[in-house]
């Protein structure tokens, strides 16, 4: 059922559609539903561009610097273990998921994208992984000891929320493949990390980098 309403979402983009389940290459522990690539490989009609535009769908793919930072949470997981965790900006849920499978005592996924959060669901129930579901990052409540953030820093609307973060939990995690030199109060740069963007975009070498910032209170 939730599939089926995912799928009648991306076809008010993309006439065609599908989600497929899908594995991710360096990160054999947990599995997607992404966008089938078949969808990508074609001429879009100008109206399904247009759309895409206005509102891509984004929660349909395992953006780099998401699946770089998975990666880095699996391979560390003494950063997340036993701690309750906020992803910001969630998308497929892929670092929620990731936090809960090292060992997060709770991984609350938030994103103000209906679908999103829905796909972080799905994605979820395939992984057999319970995940917490947020809409609004101010009306979570309780202590939060960590908090991360992958691909958020495109908007530059965004960047007031590093302060809030860093007022509300210890450490904070941001990984981003275009922002390679953060100035920011409180931040500095922990190291890079390798990561693609599923299903493949095409997107230039230099965007499979991903800068990984870490800020502690």
């Amino acid at each position: 059922m939730l599939r089926a309403q995912l799928e009648a979402e991306l076809q008010r983009v993309l006439s065609e559609a599908r989600l497929c389940k899908s594995n991710l290459p360096g990160l054999p522990e947990l599995s997607l539903w992404l966008l089938d690539p078949v969808n990508l490989d074609r001429a879009f009609a100008a109206e399904e561009t247009r759309r895409l535009l206005e509102a891509p769908p984004y929660w349909g793919f395992c953006w780099g610097s998401g699946l770089a930072l998975a990666r880095w949470v699996l391979d560390n997981p003494d950063h997340v273990r036993g701690k309750r965790i906020l992803d910001f900006g969630a998308g497929s849920g892929i670092v929620a998921l990731a936090c809960r499978l090292a060992g997060a005592s709770e991984s609350i996924a938030c994103d103000l994208d209906g679908p999103a959060l829905q796909a972080c669901a799905l994605n979820a129930e395939l992984n057999g992984i319970d995940l917490q579901l947020a809409e609004d990052y101010f009306a979570v409540t309780g202590d939060i000891d960590l908090i991360i953030a992958a691909d958020v820093l495109y908007d530059s609307g965004n960047r007031p929320f590093l302060d809030r973060f860093r007022q509300r939990a210890s450490t904070v995690l941001v990984a981003d493949s275009r922002v390679r030199d953060l100035q920011h109060p409180g931040f500095s740069r922990l190291q890079m990390l390798s990561g693609q963007t599923l299903p493949d975009l095409g997107e230039p070498a230099e965007f499979r980098q991903v800068a990984l910032y870490q800020a502690v209170s």
